[in-house]
This record gives structure tokens, C-alpha cells and sequence, in this order.
């Protein structure tokens, strides 16, 4: 669940890698993204939230206006791990060092900037919402495409590591949002919330084993595991996507890309009031993930839409409310100037 940066809202999603997998093949975001009705999305107020200009700036600058039209067609880069840090005590340590090109040596080198990335998070974040972080990985596909992600880590399904791609990091309104969504998948996808399956991780290539523990899963299965029946990811998609998973899981497994792009964006002209981006019908998980961006940044709206719902959906959690306060709080602070 990468999160692209060309003034998109967009990812990727890798099978072996990257939380939110898909039955087959690796679908990329819609070809020609559209703009939904975004007058929910209002301006912030000093009575709200603590530092509206900032909270206003980043809803502004992630919402579906502002994206681009974006030609997805064109040869991606590869990703490159640049350095690879375990997490103890809150710190980043252990530093594994991956086989890089000699241009990414000064980006290798700027430890000071990792520490930057790495304590701006920790900062927002209550530690109690993100003790099962492992490890924070820096990397770079270069500049645009991919700003960050999340992953089970290669040696443990139950920890987590956060990937941030240094060359995009430096406009933190689009940073802040997407490590917003970043953490929504930590959230929603915390072994508390979707207890992993070992068969699955430890065969991450067998889409046959894969299948399987979809099929013998009674709740929601977004890749990693069954979902708890009272987990957030769950209730989500009980609510938001039990009616329409069916048609858009067919539209999931088509292997024919331009088809798939095709099909994918007539399913969103058709749903398009129940989704707040473009890129959130490309995924359950995908979409509890911005409507969580939404929920931290912009006001409360009234609900007049399902997309509306889906932010008022985290609203039933008291513990959830708290934290967006919390993180607010943060933010006012931490923000750079």
C-alpha cells in the first residue's frame, strides 16, 4: 500500500511486499483519475481544530481536485533500499545497508534527514497505535511515483515496516496526508485487528494457498489474514462494500490491464458519491485508509453521501476520536515552518 506523489492520490499494491494485496496480478491506479463532489470537505475553524491552516492546506492540497490526470501507462522505476533501520526503544538501529547505485550514496548518507523522517512520525503517532513498527525503511523510486508504504517485515508477520521514499519527503503537507494514510493501514491491519496468517506469509507467491484462507475466512480477508469480526477493516466493509464486492472483485481479477483500468474506472463513475478519491475504490483497504486521512484533516461533514458516512464511521469509536485530537495536537506542533 504504497502511496504515490505527482499531486495524485494513488499506490500500488505488491502481493509479496506490500500490505494490500490482490487476488492476482498487481493493479495499478486508475489510468484517468476523476473528480467526485468534494463540498464535504470544508474549511477548518479555529473553534475545530487547533491549527486550521495547516489542516486546511494539507485537506486542500490531497483532495480530488487538485489531482492531476496522470498517464499510469508509462515504465515505472525501479525501487531501490537505500538503508533499512530496525526499531528499538523508539529508535532507529541496526542499519542494514542493501545494494545501491553510487548516485544514492549522499541519500544513503543523510542519516540526519532519516532521523528528520523518522521522529516527525513518531511525533504525530501515539506510541500505543504503533508499537508493532519494526523497522523504517528508506528508499527512493525517484521523484514522483511513490512517497511511502507499509509491509509485514521479512522475518516477522506480526511487525511492521514503514518505507519512506526520501526523494519525495520534503513537501509535508502531501507527507503528512500520506503518512496518515500509511498509518491507517497500521492501524487496520495491526495484528490485534487482523491476526496474520503464517501459511499465507510464509507462501507469499502461492495464489492456490492464498484462495484458500480466503475462502475459509467468515469475515473480511484483506490479504494478511481474517479480519477480527469487530475490527475496524471489517466493520468497514460489512458497511461500505458487502453489496458491491462481488461486482468489483471481478473487475479485481482481470488480468487484461487497459481492461482492468477500463472497467475499474466505469465501476467508479458508477459508485463514484461513495468514494472521497479515485484511488479508494482500487481496494477495501485502500479506502478505509483515505477516508481516515479525511477523518484526521477536515471537519466533521453531515453524512449526506456514503462517501460522508465513511468518515463518520470512525466517529463511532471513542478511542479513535481521541487519538485524531491527539494527533492534531501533535501536528500544530511538530509541523515544519
Amino acid at each position: 500500500m504504497p502511496r504515490l506523489f505527482t499531486l495524485i492520490v494513488a499506490s500500488l499494491t505488491l502481493i509479496t511486499s506490500l500490505a494490500c494485496v490482490t487476488l492476482l496480478g498487481t493493479p495499478e491506479p486508475i489510468s484517468q483519475p476523476v473528480i467526485p463532489d468534494t463540498s464535504f470537505i470544508v474549511t477548518p475553524t479555529p473553534e475545530n481544530l487547533s491549527c486550521p491552516a495547516i489542516t486546511e492546506t494539507i485537506v486542500h492540497l490531497n483532495s480530488p481536485q487538485e489531482i492531476e490526470s496522470t498517464d499510469f501507462s508509462n515504465e515505472e522505476n525501479e525501487e531501490s533500499y537505500i538503508v533499512i533501520y530496525s526499531i528499538e526503544n523508539e529508535e532507529l538501529t541496526n542499519p542494514d545497508y542493501p545494494p545501491i547505485s553510487l548516485d544514492l550514496q549522499d541519500e544513503r548518507e543523510d542519516t540526519a534527514k532519516h532521523e528528520e523522517l523518522w521522529n516527525y512520525f513518531t511525533a504525530l503517532i501515539p506510541y500505543e497505535y504503533r508499537a508493532h513498527v519494526g523497522e523504517f525503511s528508506i528508499m527512493t523510486d525517484g521523484e514522483g511515483n511513490i512517497l511511502a508504504a507499509v509491509a509485514q517485515t521479512y522475518d516477522d508477520p506480526r511487525l511492521w515496516d514503514l518505507q519512506i521514499d526520501i526523494a519525495d519527503s520534503y513537501d509535508y503537507y502531501f507527507f503528512t496526508f500520506t503518512l496518515m494514510h500509511e498509518f491507517a493501514h497500521l492501524l487496520t491491519l495491526s495484528p490485534s485487528q487482523v491476526p496474520p496468517s503464517l501459511v499465507i506469509f510464509n507462501n507469499p507467491e502461492d495464489n492456490e494457498i492464498y484462495l484458500e484462507e480466503i475462502s475459509a475466512c467468515s469475515t473480511f480477508h484483506p490479504g494478511e489474514g481474517c479480519s477480527n469480526p469487530d475490527s475496524y477493516i471489517n466493520r468497514f466493509y460489512d458497511r461500505f462494500w458487502f453489496d458491491i464486492y462481488e461486482e468489483w472483485n471481478e473487475i479485481n481479477l482481470e488480468e487484461d490491464e487497459d481492461l482492468y483500468y477500463e472497467k475499474l474506472d466505469d465501476f467508479y463513475y458508477q459508485y463514484e458519491d461513495q468514494f472521497l478519491t479515485d484511488y479508494a475504490v482500487t481496494h477495501p483497504a485502500e479506502d478505509i485508509a483515505e477516508s481516515f486521512g479525511f477523518f484526521i484533516f477536515a471537519e466533521k461533514p453531515d453524512g449526506d453521501t456514503i462517501a460522508e458516512q465513511k468518515i463518520l464511521f470512525f466517529y463511532e469509536y471513542p478511542e479513535l476520536i481521541e487519538m485524531r485530537t491527539q494527533v492534531l495536537n501533535n501536528l500544530c506542533v511538530e509541523f515544519p515552518q
